[in-house]
């Protein structure tokens, strides 16, 4: 994203509307927008705040369009066709079923407006969890960077791009999540960002909830939310293939 100096005129009304902190006012009375701390979100554009129309995209190439792709909410993935950070499934498990008991899902929502991380702190994160034994989404668009789903590791010409935030999705089974949840603490040590944590499992038959009572016993804070999910996002031939 760029500001057509030609057209600016210093009225500042912009810069708030900047969750990466890139617009500046210069000397000249004009913003600028410093490329390398844009998130390429085009939240600047989208807002309209800018009355003589001087926001201009540029093009994005490999692989500087992946801040767009990861940023802006209404951008689709090429390969998973997911528009922003991560997928619903994770969150509501509506559809596909991926959480069985005995399952634990986990969301690390890395970034935020006004920090961002780059790809390489999420990469730290990502192998950090992965000696876990974790198993990552296969259609989340983080994990289509990885080179190695088994160690978390990513494409090294990814590494140095920021973006606002994405979501490093996987599921591991119950009897290793308190080990993750370690791992995490520890990583969250090492990385110049921030993250925070869901995590998703099924309730048992008498309504208990695995985790919480893992939780409680290890003294680890949560904040509980809860979804109740009766199947009526599943194609309707859903239960028929399954029972195939």
């Amino acid at each position: 994203m760029r500001i057509n100096q030609r057209k600016c005129i210093g009225c500042r009304l912009c810069v708030p509307y900047c969750p990466g902190l890139a617009i500046k006012y210069t000397s000249d009375s004009k913003c600028v927008v410093d490329e390398d701390r844009c998130f390429e979100c085009y939240a600047c554009l989208r807002s309209k705040i800018c009355s003589e129309e001087a926001f201009e995209t540029t093009p994005l190439e490999w692989p500087r369009e992946l801040r767009h792709l990861f940023s802006s909410v209404v951008t689709q993935h090429e390969v998973s066709k997911i528009a922003g950070r991560g997928t619903e499934e994770m969150k509501t498990n509506d559809v596909t079923d991926r959480f069985r008991v005995g399952d634990v899902g986990f969301t690390i929502d890395v970034g935020r407006p006004g920090i961002g991380t780059t790809l390489q702190e999420v990469e730290k994160i990502a192998m950090a969890v992965a000696k876990k034994g974790v198993e990552f989404e296969p259609v989340n668009p983080l994990t289509e960077l990885m080179v190695d789903v088994k160690t978390g590791k990513l494409r090294d010409d990814v590494k140095n791009e920021r973006v606002l935030s994405c979501i490093i999705e996987f599921k591991v089974n119950q009897n290793k999540a308190l080990e993750v949840i370690r791992a995490l603490e520890d990583v969250g040590k090492q990385v110049s960002t921030v993250f925070s944590v869901g995590c998703i499992c099924r309730a048992q038959a008498d309504g208990t909830i695995p985790m919480k009572k893992i939780f409680d016993d290890e003294g680890v804070f949560y904040r509980p939310n809860g979804k109740t999910n009766i199947g009526l996002g599943r194609p309707s031939n859903f239960s028929q293939e399954v029972g195939k």
